[in-house]
């Protein structure tokens, strides 16, 4: 009987790694695939052709509240996280709805930032400096947006399966997924933003 507890134990810590192991090397191509965005971008940004430097198109302020909202989503998925180790699953919801408000006003944000480019002429096919501006921006926007669907969906879960330790683990998952981003938006915002604003 011991043998059979220990065989049926030994698959669920493996699967386990495994998750773990793949979740880290997720991580790891992303970086790459953002490293070479960068790179492309950092290699384009003046190339215009006649047309107008990024700088000369971006609104600073505005920039800045969309990061502001961001990073304020960091803070209340943190408070998300505090709360699910105290199985407090109201907490756990309330403070999951604020911190998916917050990254949906950043992708809205964002977004209109986009068309408000686009129905003033420039757009992706303008020049290379706008390509690699809209490919960079675009490809982060769209790894915010699949973490507020991953988010979204654990929500829904939430109220199923409660506090168990499988839902803390796809919760912090979750959370070193947007944390990632996070630090991926500073690098976007200082590079693309910031100092082409200078």
């Amino acid at each position: 009987m011991t043998a059979v507890v220990a065989h049926s134990d030994h698959p669920h810590h493996g699967n386990d790694a495994t998750d773990i192991f793949g979740f880290w090397v997720y991580i790891m191509s992303d970086c790459v695939l953002f490293a070479t965005i960068f790179a492309v971008f950092a290699t384009l940004h003046t190339s215009v052709y006649g047309g107008p430097h990024i700088k000369e198109l971006v609104e600073l302020p505005y920039i800045l509240a969309e990061t502001i909202a961001l990073l304020a989503s960091s803070f209340t998925y943190g408070m998300a996280i505090l709360a699910s180790y105290k199985n407090n699953v109201k907490q756990v919801m309330m403070w999951l709805i604020i911190t998916f408000l917050l990254g949906l006003s950043f992708v809205v944000m964002e977004v209109n930032e986009f068309v408000h480019l686009y129905l003033e002429g420039h757009s992706w096919q303008s020049s290379a400096a706008l390509s690699s501006f809209f490919t960079l921006v675009g490809t982060h926007g769209l790894h915010v947006s699949m973490g507020l669907l991953w988010m979204l969906i654990l929500m829904l879960q939430l109220p199923k399966f409660s506090i168990s330790s499988a839902m803390r683990r796809r919760l912090t998952y979750l959370g070193l997924f947007w944390a990632f981003l996070d630090v991926v938006w500073i690098f976007v915002f200082t590079i693309v933003y910031l100092m082409e604003a200078i």
